[in-house]
């Protein structure tokens, strides 16, 4: 990471360090080309930088919890990473490898928004996100999907008539249908989940890391993912001067 005290600019003070919840075994980090690095990024809202100098990586096998309080700049950072909104400062390199198709195979992001449509089925809404995006969507492969996150018995009901925690296990079912080992942006996935809903998505999150897949999410809640390490990176809200 680079030196913080090289910023002159007030910003938010930044730090990275292991995450290892109780009865997790600590790993050594995979070989290999890191799915992500972010250099020098830095990120403003109006008028105000929510975080300068910002450096950090994601390897394979890697999970980096992204925590800080509200406004510290956590979607931002992850809407950065994934394309949607431009940095003030420093750039995102992907492992592509010249591909230009291959960011979009190898990156899942969800974020706040379910982005499901109200008047679709569960099962037909899980279904266009999987075409949408180029996975699997035959109906096996979708109705595994949502039996992964226990949503096959609601797979005729319209998406208007789910309660939040239902919408949220849908849209995250889109993570079942993936079998590239890339890089998943994951904002808040833990939101109107219960304990049942948090134990399927972090299956799905060890399955994916044990493939060489990466993730980088915000959660107010700690992740557990009791057979890997979590590093965290945290954006405070305390002042340089």
């Amino acid at each position: 990471m680079s030196d913080p005290n090289r910023v002159l600019a007030p910003a938010r003070s930044l730090r990275a360090t292991p995450f290892t919840p109780s009865g997790s075994a600590t790993t050594s980090e995979p070989p290999g080309e890191p799915l992500l690095k972010a250099a020098d990024l830095a990120c403003r809202r109006g008028g105000e930088w929510l975080f300068k100098a910002l450096c950090f990586e994601v390897g394979r096998g890697q999970a980096l919890w992204l925590r800080g309080p509200n406004g510290s700049g956590k979607t931002s950072l992850l809407r950065i990473v994934a394309g949607l909104l431009q940095p003030d400062a420093g750039h995102v390199i992907a492992a592509t490898h010249g591909d230009p198709q291959a960011l979009r195979r190898q990156q899942v992001y969800i974020g706040h928004a379910n982005a499901l449509k109200d008047d679709l089925t569960a099962f037909e809404a899980l279904g266009f996100l999987a075409r949408l995006h180029g996975r699997e969507s035959s109906p096996a492969a979708v109705m595994s999907a949502l039996r992964r996150l226990a949503m096959d018995h609601r797979c005729h009901a319209m998406v208007r008539t789910l309660s939040q925690g239902q919408r949220r296990r849908v849209a995250l079912a889109r993570l079942a249908l993936e079998r590239v080992a890339g890089l998943w942006l994951l904002d808040e996935p833990f939101d109107a989940l219960d304990a049942a809903g948090v134990q399927a998505v972090e299956g799905l999150l060890e399955e994916h890391l044990a493939r060489g897949g990466g993730v980088l999410l915000t959660s107010h809640v700690p992740p557990t993912l009791p057979v890997r390490p979590v590093r965290q990176l945290v954006l405070d809200t305390e002042r340089r001067a």
